[in-house]
């Protein structure tokens, strides 16, 4: 391994890797012969991951939430590899309810992983990029990001949160080699509504035909995704290897065209406030 140069195989942190997406890409990865530190809360569930990679594989117990073991982790790695190429911010999680009715502690429990753990993540493996010239960054947000749905507003806003915030991380860091990609999943045949969703059932009538109605939809799609994760893992690899990496990637085409309308929708709604906009600024002398 000591021989093979570096950038022909890659080193990768992928966090939230014992289910979804997480696993699927680390055991695609891995299958390209690169090499990956393979991230859970709880390291037992990935061993079955690195078990055939030899040592091109290293588990890690990561909690995103604890910064000490961010810290470990990125020491470990940077020991074993020497580098880190490819960062992926993939550890979260949903969490739905009527605005109203959302619950204070599950609020911030979501923002403290999908928002300021993944914060700190990108904090710490961002001095190793700078000092090798170069790497790139994933972060696996959601259609959510760039648009919301009754019942996921918080989710939501936590997606969106990492969606502004990944555009100033990419005016900082592109003119120093590091890309920034965020990928926007619609429905993929994971097992998030299943292990990866919390729910806070509505009970109030108003919002019988808004926020409850999707909570139910939410529960019932397992299993019937169109979205085919390991496709769409191999999409990630790929955007990784282009000289000038796309700052947004939205998968499966449910997710495209939604994203699509409500960006056409959203724009001529701006533009034909232009008017009014133009009137808020000093006459001019």
């Amino acid at each position: 391994m000591a021989d093979t140069p570096a950038l022909e195989t890659p080193v990768w942190l992928i966090t939230g890797c014992s289910t979804g997406f997480g696993r699927i890409l680390a055991q695609r990865v891995l299958a390209r012969g690169w090499r990956v530190v393979v991230t859970a809360r709880d390291a037992a569930q990935v061993i079955d991951i690195v078990a055939t990679a030899d040592e091109r594989a290293m588990p890690a117990a990561l909690d995103v939430t604890q910064y000490d073991q961010i810290d470990a982790v990125v020491a470990a790695a940077q020991e074993r590899f020497g580098r880190i190429d490819v960062l992926v911010n993939n550890a979260g999680y949903g969490y739905q309810s009527a605005i109203e009715e959302g619950v204070e502690a599950e609020i911030r429990a979501q923002f403290d992983t999908n928002v300021f753990g993944l914060f700190a993540m990108t904090r710490a493996v961002l001095p190793l990029m700078r000092a090798q010239g170069g790497g790139h960054i994933l972060n696996i947000t959601s259609v959510a990001g760039l648009v919301g749905y009754p019942g996921s507003g918080y989710y939501a806003a936590s997606k969106h949160a990492v969606e502004g915030w990944s555009d100033s991380l990419r005016a900082e860091v592109e003119p120093l080699g590091i890309g920034v990609t965020c990928v926007e999943p619609g429905p993929f045949r994971t097992d998030w509504a299943g292990r990866s969703l919390r729910q806070t059932a509505s009970r109030i009538p108003d919002y019988a035909d808004t926020a409850a109605k999707r909570l139910a939809a939410t529960k019932d799609i397992s299993g019937t995704q169109a979205g085919d994760p390991v496709r769409a893992s191999d999409i990630m690899i790929e955007i990784t290897q282009q000289a000038t990496p796309p700052r947004h990637v939205v998968l499966g085409a449910w997710g495209q065209d939604a994203v699509v309308t409500r960006l056409r929708q959203r724009l001529a709604e701006i533009e034909g406030q232009r008017e009014r906009a133009l009137s808020a600024d000093f006459p001019n002398p």
